[in-house]
């Protein structure tokens, strides 16, 4: 019998009517969180599935390829303290957006490079930050910038999954990240 909790969470909201959500995709979520998870003005974060079909699904399914979805993380933040054009950098630096479906070792269309934008004005900063990011490589960018859809959490076991087997998530803190599959 497996001892991993496979509830689903309810989806993260804006928590005050001062803050926002983003929404990114770069590689296996649980190291995606965790960076985020760092930075000061991210209230929470919540790892899931979006991109895809529509309707609920499981890791087992989004692992398999059949579903369009990518691991994704989305977060509520607050802009007077992170602005979305910091929180791109962290998600530029977090990850190599010239890989297509892939990010190191992890090879499938779950872990390609997304941008989910929320608003008119994230559209802007992530196609500017794109642009302006494609100078500092000689591949093409393969990030997709496209509007957020619906947000699918991934199983209990899976949020702060990172942080649960040990790792730093306090703001500020600057070990390194290692990610290791479960």
């Amino acid at each position: 019998m497996s001892s991993k909790d496979v509830s689903i969470p309810p989806v993260i909201q804006t928590s005050r009517g001062d803050t926002q959500l983003a929404t990114f995709a770069a590689g296996c979520f649980w190291s995606v969180e965790l960076v985020f998870q760092r930075k000061d003005g991210v209230l929470q974060t919540q790892v899931g599935y979006t991109g895809g079909r529509e309707g609920k699904t499981t890791y087992g399914e989004v692992c398999s390829g059949t579903t369009g979805h990518a691991e994704a993380v989305r977060l509520e933040y607050d802009p007077k303290v992170i602005s979305y054009t910091d929180l791109l950098a962290v998600f530029w630096n977090k990850h190599n957006p010239t890989q297509g479906n892939r990010q190191g070792n992890d090879v499938g269309s779950q872990y390609r490079s997304a941008i989910f934008y929320h608003t008119d004005e994230q559209k802007q900063l992530a196609e500017a930050s794109k642009a302006e990011r494609q100078t500092k490589y000689e591949q093409p960018i393969t990030t997709e910038i496209i509007p957020a859809g619906t947000f699918y959490a991934a199983e209990a076991y899976h949020q702060a999954y990172l942080e649960k087997g040990g790792q730093c998530a306090a703001k500020g803190c600057s070990d390194a990240i290692a990610c290791y599959g479960i």
